[in-house]
């Protein structure tokens, strides 16, 4: 007998299997058991979730020849055929290679006609916002008043796309993203049955790579136990998944502590040897350091090894909650680095570079012997007009403002910033955008991210002056005049440019 994958054997078949859903299957059962109907039911959800495995365990409890329930009994002839998939009331279709209104007239041209076998026709459409217009005009007609022995269950992955004229008509259920927790523990389960010798790490490391699909979870572990010969271990699961371990990454938060740089860069070169996901490499980086701010702050809340909480006594709470922040915008910015391996070194540089709650040393006047010495107030440094202008685009994104008082920030670049005021300055050609209110919203979000009363003066400049939005305008220009240079480069581009006669558009993705 041919071997059959993990997520056809483990499919679930009565709701009791299902995993992660239970607020769902819970309504579901009672309607069910309650004999209350719909006539149309709509499955959302992200993509291994059950959606199309649900739908089928509904046209089970709506055609078990023991009667409409919420627990089917798998043995009729009912049962065993939709189970098989040859039941011939349940029509089952993947709307995405069945667009066109003809394939949705045709499909439900015998809606008016009895059940063969069954005691309802189920009509299960996959990936139904891939319907035509005219397909979903031709399905609500159906829809507005579907014959006593007709079911629809339709399901998507993407609901917003839908007619809201389809949505009203529709009981919805959203299926969740499995977390992590329920798909190793399920993984666990199989294991078990399978007799496949495993370690907990490696499962655990599966379920996270699934990102809360449960049908993606078992083909990995199909992959992860064909790589390790019949055994899943943490270290095949790691090589598979070109994924970096936790333990890997201790070595360099060793040398961060220290502020060893050459150590650190020597780690990190060690580290890009093994051709890393340098994305997946930051995400472990940026859950150890949550585990080290947890057993800093709550130790109780968490239990971790030995080596974390000797590095959570080397690093300040504030060092971490920095460090953490600077992770987690590298990995935002990653993607448009010039490669991904100097993205996460710039994240290292910056951990080295930046340390919390550093302040400018006042100067003080020589005194002499005569006169006694008066302390001055310190004045603010002063800095070059570059540094504050890319100080300003950093400070921006933090201050979490939106709409109209985001866009009056990010046209405005920063004069001086004293212990309580910012001064702004605004171009007169975008005067009219100044506004109290929106200037109120931006003084009471830096006064948040300051933690104290802040004043904020905004001046309006004839002076050309250098603002975040400028910045990002000439960074997406440079952007595209490179990639312009690049694909003119490409000699089969440029065979296509002579002979035809043609031009290049390139454009940013938005």
């Amino acid at each position: 007998m041919s071997y059959q994958v993990l997520a056809r054997k483990w499919r679930p078949r009565t709701f009791q299997d299902m995993v992660g859903q239970e607020p769902i299957l819970r309504m579901l059962a009672n309607a069910l058991d309650q004999k209350r109907l719909h006539h149309a039911y709509l499955l959302t959800g992200t993509r291994g979730v059950g959606k199309t495995t649900l739908g089928r365990i509904l046209a089970k409890c709506l055609n078990c020849e023991t009667g409409v329930t919420s627990t089917p009994c798998g043995t009729c002839h009912a049962c065993k055929a939709i189970d098989a998939g040859q039941f011939l009331d349940l029509y089952e279709v993947d709307a995405a290679s069945r667009t066109k209104v003809e394939d949705t007239r045709e499909l439900l041209e015998n809606v008016n006609y009895a059940p063969s076998q069954g005691r309802y026709k189920i009509y299960l459409i996959d990936e139904v916002h891939m319907l035509s217009n005219h397909s979903f005009n031709a399905l609500l007609k159906t829809l507005e008043e579907p014959p006593e022995h007709v079911k629809f269950i339709l399901a998507t992955t993407d609901p917003k796309r839908l007619p809201i004229t389809i949505l009203s008509r529709c009981l919805q259920f959203h299926l969740k993203r499995i977390v992590p927790e329920q798909i190793t523990q399920h993984l666990q389960h199989i294991c078990t049955a399978e007799t496949i010798s495993n370690e907990q790490p490696a499962l655990e490391k599966l379920a996270k790579a699934a990102d809360g699909s449960m049908r993606d979870a078992l083909s990995l572990l199909d992959q992860a136990i064909a790589y390790g010969q019949g055994t899943v271990t943490k270290n095949d699961v790691n090589n598979m998944l070109g994924s970096m371990a936790q333990e890997d990454l201790l070595p360099l938060l060793d040398a961060l502590a220290s502020q060893n740089g050459q150590q650190v860069f020597a780690v990190s070169a060690q580290l890009a040897e093994r051709a890393p996901d340098f994305e997946q490499t930051l995400e472990e980086l940026i859950s150890l350091l949550h585990q080290i701010a947890i057993t800093q702050l709550v130790p109780e809340a968490i239990t971790v090894d030995e080596p974390i909480k000797q590095l959570s006594q080397r690093f300040t709470p504030e060092e971490i909650q920095l460090y953490y922040q600077i992770a987690l915008l590298c990995r935002r910015d990653l993607a448009i680095t010039p490669s991904p391996q100097q993205g996460f070194e710039m994240c290292l540089l910056r951990m080295l570079a930046f340390k919390p709650g550093t302040t400018a040393i006042a100067h003080t006047e020589p005194t002499s012997a005569a006169q006694p010495a008066v302390k001055k107030a310190p004045e603010p440094k002063p800095v070059a007009v570059k540094a504050i202008e890319t100080e300003w685009r950093t400070l921006l994104p933090k201050l979490e403002l939106s709409g109209m008082a985001y866009a009056l920030a990010a046209n405005c670049t920063l004069e001086n910033m004293s212990d309580n005021k910012v001064v702004l300055a605004l171009s007169a050609n975008h005067q009219p955008m100044l506004n109290p209110k929106l200037q109120e919203r931006i003084t009471e979000a830096l006064t948040r991210y300051l933690k104290q009363p802040t004043q904020l003066e905004i001046k309006i400049t004839t002076a050309d002056i250098i603002t975040p939005v400028k910045l990002q305008q000439s960074e997406q220009k440079k952007q595209l005049d490179t990639a312009t240079q690049q694909i003119l480069q490409d000699p089969q581009v440029k065979q296509l440019l002579d002979m035809y006669d043609g031009t290049v558009e390139v454009s940013l993705l938005t």
